[in-house]
């Protein structure tokens, strides 16, 4: 079906590009062109319909040539996270169960260092210049990725149901191990369509994504939001606040996608002259800041939010034809159902907080469950509901607000404190760059609040300040007891805080224990 859909904007508009990278520009034909004679050439490595092929490459164009190829010999995509090493590099490849990987030349000794724990992987295409080793005893066959193509037509395309498999992505695996989501060919280009449609995308516009390949902002909602409408998809290296600016005006990009705290960080930069030096008329993305405002001000383009998870896709958006709702992600679209339960999955009404639960209407929109992991799939699912783990709320007119992650609860003194409500108020500081609030044992059992805190470039602050802007601006039981001034936050590409490493560094000799410092 995705390849179906190439064929098909590839004969309707063969000059125009759809790809966009720092290597340059392809047309729809090109990528039709390559991935059907790419195809041809991994096929002789044994790559087998329904079958799982790794891909552990950086952005670029290579990288989708590799992923449309895998489908067209009816295989299953799946992009692993580039900076995984050792243990969690080897639990993608065991989970999946990947006999054949293409991975990029520098980032072949990773892998080759975790082979002995893999004993299905038979085959390594390596893209780029690289030497076989010496003592290939025990290792895969390692073959080059054809930079000049060698086929000169293509094979047929690899017959497959719209509800087969099509691609896997992993969970970020910020609170544990990261499961492999199924994700069918109907998924993956109806998310694209369905994207497309929501934020009003044209086939004039440059779909600017700078996140990483093996997530589901720049494969779905970019790469196939752009196929979905014949516009171009702009896949950068990798996000970068000092070349953001530079990166979308050079692409002459005119949707931009923010995730995290990207936004916060460009927001936080000094102004300049050149602030609306560019084509973009849209951003989208989530959490959405209190400053929307100054920000569509500032840099001349209004900021749109969505809601969804790999998991379940993006079921929420904020309508384009009316005003935003403060603090509301948006409105359920016509294809999805919502609704919020409480910890038995009893349906609550509206205004009251709880689990949000999400069912498609229609078939495929959501994962086939967790790869070669029965008991988390049903664990995922309440009846036909998918369980998203986060926390929010319907209005009377259906409109969702967002609480924070389920599992991202502090429990202090009997209270549920919501660490992304302590974050937000942390990061309304202006000598905050960003935070992250995690629980840390307390002397009087359960937890107490820890803040985890960057400040802005050139910005002073101590401990003793932030918990007043605190206690001026929140609850007093959501105040931190600790405050830890970092550099900067462990992250995944994704630019998600790996929250598990903040709680596991604990108490240090450098956290402000507000508690003790006080006379």
């Amino acid at each position: 079906m995705i390849v179906e859909l190439l064929q098909a904007q590839a004969r309707r508009a063969p000059d125009k590009v759809f790809l966009r990278t720092e290597q340059g520009d392809h047309t729809y034909a090109e990528v039709h062109r390559r991935a059907g004679a790419l195809a041809a050439d991994l096929g002789r490595h044994g790559i087998e319909p329904g079958k799982p092929v790794v891909a552990l490459m950086e952005n670029s164009a290579e990288l989708v040539f590799a992923w449309f190829a895998v489908n067209w010999l009816g295989a299953v995509h799946v992009p692993v996270n580039t900076a995984l090493i050792g243990r969690g590099l080897a639990h993608t490849f065991q989970v999946t169960g990947a006999r054949v990987a293409v991975v990029d030349a520098d980032l072949l000794p990773n892998l080759l260092a975790v082979t002995p724990e893999l004993p299905r992987l038979t085959t390594i295409i390596v893209h780029g210049a690289f030497r076989q080793p010496a003592d290939r005893a025990g290792l895969p066959v390692l073959a080059a990725f054809p930079d000049a193509l060698t086929s000169a037509g293509h094979p047929a395309p690899c017959p497959v149901d719209d509800l087969s498999p099509a691609m896997m992505l992993f969970t970020s695996g910020t609170t544990g191990p990261s499961k492999a989501c199924v994700l069918s060919h109907r998924y993956v280009v109806r998310q694209g369509r369905l994207h497309a449609r929501n934020l009003g995308f044209t086939a004039d516009d440059v779909l600017y994504c700078p996140f990483p390949l093996f997530h589901v902002d720049a494969a779905t909602l970019t790469v196939m939001a752009a196929l979905a409408t014949r516009a171009t998809a702009a896949i950068g290296r990798r996000y970068s606040t000092s070349g953001f600016w530079a990166e979308v005006r050079r692409f002459d990009a005119t949707v931009m996608n923010f995730m995290g705290a990207t936004l916060a960080m460009l927001w936080k930069q000094p102004a300049a002259d050149g602030d609306r030096d560019h084509r973009i008329r849209l951003g989208w993305g989530v959490p959405m800041p209190e400053w929307k405002a100054g920000w569509e001000e500032r840099f001349g383009f209004r900021l749109y939010e969505i809601y969804g998870l790999t998991d379940g896709g993006i079921c929420v958006y904020d309508p384009l034809d009316a005003p935003k709702r403060p603090g509301s992600c948006g409105r359920p679209i016509p294809e999805y159902e919502l609704a919020i339960a409480d910890q038995s999955g009893s349906l609550l009404p509206s205004g009251e907080v709880g689990e949000i639960l999400i069912r498609a209407r229609e078939p495929g929109l959501i994962m086939s469950g967790y790869h070669a992991m029965p008991e988390a799939t049903a664990a995922a699912f309440h009846g036909d509901w998918l369980r998203t783990g986060d926390l929010g709320s319907l209005d009377a007119d259906g409109f969702l607000y967002f609480a924070g992650r389920a599992k991202d609860a502090i429990r202090r003194r009997g209270e549920n404190i919501s660490a992304y409500e302590v974050e937000q108020v942390i990061e309304s500081h202006p000598a905050v760059l960003e935070a992250a609030a995690v629980g840390v044992p307390s002397d009087l059992s359960e937890e107490d609040v820890k803040a985890c805190v960057v400040l802005r470039p050139g910005a002073t602050l101590t401990a003793e300040e932030l918990i007043e802007h605190c206690a001026r601006t929140t609850a007093r039981h959501m105040v931190p007891r600790y405050v830890e001034f970092l550099p900067a936050l462990p992250k995944t590409p994704t630019q998600k805080i790996e929250k598990f490493r903040l709680k596991q560094r604990g108490i240090t000799p450098q956290t402000h224990d507000l508690q003790k410092e006080r006379p």
